[in-house]
């Protein structure tokens, strides 16, 4: 028997769940959900790590005396980091991710590694917030900041900083930086010195799974809590969500589906090359050494968004609700690039939406019923196309693709892809991050022998749904206009 506690940090909603591990199967008991709010000073937008970190120190509170935890594991989005000065003190709150500040970076980064290059280099997929371009921003407009810095910590080292006092960077987490040696395993030294960051703040990196130390003794007094051994999990959330994955063949699609959607395989080695950076898909790190070859979309955002704005406006919707006013709705009406530049910020997101219909010379979506049945179709259309991208360039098919994470209790979703792709859809399981954050500490202690026998424990512990194709031939119409209205916004005629 062991009880294994996992912090599963979102952008937008965390959670604190128990695992307890009898042997043959995982339970998982919630201990608390909360919201993940970022905050503006002076126009910056960060993460609030004192309220976050005070989420941890009450939940460690209330259940570390009342039963035995044998370790403790935090995985978070990728990217965002935190400073430490030579004292040990951050040097400011980590920033935002979707903070403004790396505006034009991507073009002075490019001045002394071109994309091309740096894709090769890095096999990362290129996107403006990755932390390459933070800290660009950094040297060029804070480099006092820079200059000050002992420590760089992405943040959920940054966690496990603050609660061990030990700094290292796990793998999964350094692998999304865009700094990170892809082969090697270790940070891209040249990369960092092209750029004229300072090495030193960059620390040793570790494994999944491996155990960093214990909660600090000042911390545990703090708490009244025991010295619970600390794991540096599988940290990136992507990264615990593939582990969960309840897949019995070697090959299989996956799709990480939440605020974001993390669309990929799971490879040995690497794929590195014209075909794969015209696509632009990513290559990180996951346990052990394996390669998760994928492409990060918008996921339930627009969703997200959209739902948020008509509750300003006073019309509040149920998730089933919005399925059924969804399903109402006409079909194959209208498209949206889910990736489009104007859908990536908050704001309005129907008011985004019609606009980008008007300029696509497309039908507008007038009810909110409409709204929701574009985004999903379109969410779908763009799921087919990363995958035939990622069979492009694996030269493998796939018969099934998992969808794991919050949007597998999107049944509407879930059967789109299945039609409009052609496959088999297999939803679940929901709490996928929090299930792979546990299966590594399980497998840290040796309770679980290997990945293999992991993902048994995931299928005899945790339902699925399987969803199979029907109307294809109309999807495969619905799918050659979207493709016309992507080529039009890669041409940036949008």
């Amino acid at each position: 028997m062991k009880n294994v506690l996992s912090f599963d940090f979102g952008a937008s909603s965390g959670r604190a769940i128990l695992g307890n591990y009898d042997g043959f199967a995982l339970h998982l008991k919630e201990i608390c959900r909360f919201e993940n709010e970022p905050i503006i000073v002076d126009g910056t937008l960060y993460w609030d790590i004192d309220v976050l970190f005070g989420v941890v120190k009450k939940v460690l509170k209330n259940i570390g005396n009342k039963m035995k935890i044998d370790s403790i594991g935090i995985d978070t989005w990728g990217v965002d980091f935190g400073l430490l000065d030579k004292d040990g003190r951050l040097l400011d709150h980590p920033v935002h991710y979707r903070d403004q500040r790396t505006e034009g970076l991507l073009e002075e980064v490019e001045k002394l590694i071109p994309k091309e290059k740096l894709y090769e280099l890095t096999g990362n997929q290129i996107i403006f917030f990755n932390t390459i371009y933070q800290l660009a921003y950094l040297k060029k407009y804070k480099e006092d900041e820079l200059k000050n810095a002992r420590s760089l910590l992405l943040m959920p080292d940054l966690f496990n900083y603050l609660l061990t006092g030990e700094q290292y960077s796990e793998m999964t987490i350094a692998s999304t930086t865009q700094l990170f040696d892809p082969y090697k395993k270790e940070w891209h030294g040249d990369i960092i010195k092209i750029l004229g960051l300072p090495i030193e703040i960059f620390n040793a990196v570790v494994d999944p799974g491996k155990v960093i130390g214990t909660i600090s003794e000042g911390l545990a007094k703090e708490l009244g809590i025991p010295q619970i051994p600390v794991v540096a999990t599988t940290s990136h959330d992507t990264a615990s969500a593939v582990v969960s994955v309840p897949a019995s063949e070697k090959d299989f699609l996956f799709v990480s589906c939440g605020t974001w959607s993390l669309i990929g395989t799971e490879l040995e080695e690497p794929i590195i090359n014209a075909k794969s950076a015209s696509y632009n898909i990513t290559n990180e790190s996951g346990i052990n050494g394996t390669t998760r070859f994928l492409k990060n979309v918008t996921g339930l955002w627009m969703l997200e968004e959209t739902k948020k704005q008509l509750e300003k406006e006073g019309r509040v919707y149920s998730y089933d609700e919005i399925t059924e006013l969804a399903e109402r709705s006409q079909p194959f009406s209208c498209y949206v690039n889910t990736d489009h530049p104007d859908f990536q910020l908050p704001g309005n997101m129907p008011a985004k939406i019609k606009d980008y219909a008007k300029m696509t010379y497309q039908r507008v979506p007038e009810t909110d019923g409409e709204i929701f049945r574009v985004i999903y179709e379109s969410l779908a259309l763009k799921y087919r196309d990363v995958f035939e991208e990622i069979m492009a360039c694996t030269g493998k098919r796939y018969s099934q693709v998992h969808i794991v994470g919050g949007g597998s209790q999107a049944g509407i979703l879930c059967q789109m892809v299945a039609n409009a792709s052609e496959i088999e859809v297999v939803a679940g399981p929901v709490e996928a991050t929090v299930i792979g954050n546990s299966i590594v500490q399980l497998l840290s202690q040796n309770t679980i022998a290997n990945l293999a026998e992991a993902r048994k424990v995931v299928r005899r512990s945790f339902e699925t749904k399987t969803y199979y194709s029907v109307q294809h031939e109309k999807w495969d119409v619905a799918f050659r206009h979207f493709k016309d209205i992507l080529r039009e916004d890669v041409k940036g005629e949008v």
